[in-house]
């Protein structure tokens, strides 16, 4: 990872039919776009990939996740149930929407714990958002029999994981949704853009929607269609749909690099006594965009997070002190610091973010470094790096 990495003739040749029509909205001009839909075609195409019925591209994974809400009806004052390790986007997009995010404790996947989850669970409690986070799998099969059980919406935030699958089954689609980003710095990119999955063709439509102000997108004419509600403008346009169908063609090719890769470092660092690694729940299914490896407490991962930098491996993150992804530095959040007044803080159950604690979240996080596989890497690279890597992690 990233896509950007391996930008080429492909990517410049679906632009250029884009730019040859002139039109870069997704919607309307017929005529002047000669027949060629680039958003229309991704989506087809991902829809194929996934294996489900129905895929909309929109224009980022922030977006993908506030239509996925949207679609499935959750709203205000609904709990939504998300993980303090993830994009800070997971929990904005839920509070966005007016539902309120509950934080829930993390398992040896870095991921939502099914064990934890019941006892978040109350009667306002309308969804769980697990993340595959850095690629790997959530204990999504629990996780999702856990919200049949309790009658809760599953949506899953696959956007760091596209092309993972836990037995053979694509993250993404265990779900009523799945969520997916191509932001600049995902597996595939669009630059920007993200996209929503789903097999059931209500929400699809209800997605499709949403995403463009509630347009019906029945007919030819953009001007007479109908509005069942009120949506939000979270279009892709032409020309980053054409930047991301090719990067989608490019996937199988992607993930078989990035497998190699880990596989070759993971080999090497497990000489190392002090280093364990992430559960993974299914190796063959990691999309193998990080490799994460815990040491045995926090001062040793502080030590040896510096030890990497100073030998000049670069791409190794300490998300405990990380300012993006983990709850513990977000004081924006622990503070509901909004640009104007919040939906949440109008309940009277807002909960006090400040106070959220997670102490095995924090045992493991405290303890974990993970780092970037990259497309570039020549074999000589490689090996420098886990000479250095194996150095910098000797006890």
């Amino acid at each position: 990872m990233p896509g950007f990495e391996i930008f080429g003739d492909e990517e410049r040749r679906e632009v250029q039919e884009v730019l040859d029509t002139g039109v870069l909205f997704r919607y309307g001009f017929d005529g002047a776009r000669k027949g060629r839909w680039k958003a229309k075609e991704f989506e087809a195409a991902l829809a194929r990939r996934m294996g489900v019925g129905y895929s909309h591209l929109c224009s980022s994974g922030t977006a993908a996740l506030s239509i996925a809400l949207a679609a499935c009806g959750i709203g205000a004052g609904d709990e939504v149930v998300v993980p303090p390790f993830t994009f800070v986007a997971t929990v904005e997009a839920v509070i966005m929407a007016g539902a309120v995010p509950v934080f829930s404790e993390l398992d040896d996947t870095l991921c939502l714990d099914p064990d934890a989850l019941p006892s978040v669970f109350t009667d306002r409690t309308r969804a769980v958002i697990p993340v595959h986070m850095c690629g790997a799998q959530a204990r999504i099969d629990r996780i999702r029999d856990i919200c049949d059980r309790h009658g809760l919406v599953l949506i899953e935030d696959a956007c760091q994981a596209i092309g993972g699958t836990l037995n053979g089954k694509p993250l993404g689609t265990f779900g009523r949704m799945g969520c997916f980003s191509f932001d600049a710095v995902k597996t595939i990119t669009c630059g920007e853009g993200g996209a929503v999955i789903t097999d059931e063709k209500d929400l699809y439509r209800r997605a499709d929607a949403y995403a463009d102000h509630g347009h019906d997108h029945v007919g030819s004419d953009r001007g007479a269609e109908e509005h069942e509600f009120l949506g939000g403008n979270f279009r892709i346009s032409e020309l980053n749909a054409a930047v991301g169908l090719a990067q989608l063609r490019k996937l199988e090719g992607i993930l078989e690099t990035q497998r190699s890769t880990k596989k070759a470092i993971k080999a090497a660092l497990a000489q190392c006594p002090s280093v364990s690694f992430r559960h993974i729940p299914d190796e063959a299914g990691d999309s193998a965009t990080f490799l994460t490896f815990l040491l045995p407490d926090e001062a040793a991962a502080r030590e040896k997070s510096a030890a990497l930098a100073a030998a000049g491996v670069d791409g190794c993150f300490y998300w405990y002190a990380n300012n993006w992804h983990y709850i513990r530095q977000w004081e924006h959040l622990r503070q509901l610091k909004g640009a104007a007044r919040l939906p949440v803080q109008l309940l009277e159950h807002c909960p006090d973010y400040s106070a959220v604690h997670l102490p095995r979240s924090d045992a493991l996080m405290a303890r974990a470094i993970s780092m970037l596989i990259k497309l570039s890497w020549t074999e000589a690279e490689i090996e420098a790096r886990i000479q250095a890597m194996v150095k910098a992690l000797q006890d």
